[in-house]
């Protein structure tokens, strides 16, 4: 097993994950898109399985250098609503706060591969992050904070803790929520100083992890996130529907299943967005439609996430997984028909 991240196409040959005949291709996808897989990741990788779901969510792949005229830089919009470096301000009682550009691994369906990598900046200047929160002190609509990037689990716990505190001193912030793979991909990075660093006094912190197959979580992935639960900090999950990695009933229910057992709230499932050069992992909504249909009333409550597309152009998340009423009648005699989750359908309120 390697002991570096595997940064080039060299380096992933080397560790047969990938073949010599896509050393080329796999150079220009490094040349133009982010590449990063830590040991953790790339110790779970079955290289003799060309449909191995770990790999195709991080290895390069040729399929990358495929754009589709409807795939976008910025799929999501955050440049729309981004009033100051470092802030994205889409609804109106939560913002985004960009600390830094680098993540611990870079997954090849990013919706933000445009804008992540060793090439850009690699935090917040003091001079931006002190403008950032000012804008979150003057708006006192801002009732959340959501720390992004980039990942900003690979700061110090130093810088952490010192951004926590300036968003704690903040009345009107209630809570601060983080966005991470590092407990999935570099676990040993969640250690005692670094929960305490973000870890509020008076004020929740959440922390929604992302994880998108069971194998993930490893031994030392559950550690990881065991120690911010036994710290008392909330953990949500966020997945990504990949065509090839999760799309299947079997896989899903596994992962929501794990996800709870380790005190992780499935929170989002996201339909793929639109990045460059990622077609081959994405799915179609009726397929997410399906999967979601089928894990309904087959798993406990607890193990159903909201499955979302990030509405291109900056319009937000909106749910979009199946439908189960249907109305009928009408001129006063209207009623419901609803659907239950073995497929049977049943008038509201019932017949006398």
């Amino acid at each position: 097993m390697t002991r570096q991240t595997l940064r080039n196409a060299t380096q992933l040959c080397d560790q047969s994950l990938i073949a010599p005949t896509e050393r080329d291709a796999v150079e220009q996808v490094a040349a133009r898109y982010a590449v990063a897989l830590p040991p953790t990741l790339a110790a779970l990788i079955d290289a003799s399985d060309t449909k191995d779901p770990i790999a195709r969510q991080f290895v390069p792949d040729a399929a990358e250098l495929e754009h589709q005229p409807q795939e976008l830089n910025d799929p999501i919009g955050d440049d729309a609503h981004s009033p100051v470096e470092g802030i994205v301000h889409r609804y109106p009682d939560r913002v985004l706060l960009k600390l830094t550009h680098v993540c611990a691994v870079y997954c090849r369906f990013c919706f933000r591969r445009e804008m992540v990598g060793p090439d850009k900046p690699n935090a917040l200047s003091a001079q931006a992050l002190d403008a950032a929160l000012d804008y979150i002190r003057t708006h006192s609509q801002v009732w959340e904070v959501i720390l992004t990037g980039g990942d900003p689990l690979v700061l110090s716990a130093r810088r952490l803790r010192a951004v926590m505190q300036e968003l704690g001193a903040i009345e009107h912030v209630k809570v601060v929520r983080i966005h991470t793979r590092v407990p999935i991909a570099d676990p040993a990075r969640i250690a005692p100083d670094l929960v305490r660093a973000i870890k509020l006094k008076g004020k929740p912190t959440y922390v929604a992890v992302h994880v998108n197959h069971a194998r993930e979580l490893t031994p030392q992935a559950r550690a990881a996130c065991a120690r911010m639960a036994n710290a008392g900090i909330p953990l949500l999950a966020q997945t990504v529907l990949l065509a090839g990695v999760n799309d299947s009933e079997e896989v899903l229910a596994a992962l929501m299943r794990a996800l709870v057992e380790c005190r992780i709230k499935p929170y989002y499932l996201h339909h793929a967005d639109l990045a460059p050069g990622t077609a081959h992992l994405r799915t179609d909504i009726a397929r997410g439609q399906d999967l979601v249909r089928r894990l309904r009333g087959r798993l406990s409550g607890l193990c159903q996430p909201t499955y979302v597309l990030d509405i291109p152009g900056g319009h937000g998340k909106s749910p979009i997984g199946p439908n189960y009423l249907a109305r009928t009648g009408s001129n006063g005699s209207e009623r419901v028909v609803i659907e239950d989750y073995n497929g049977q359908r049943h008038a509201y309120p019932p017949s006398a």
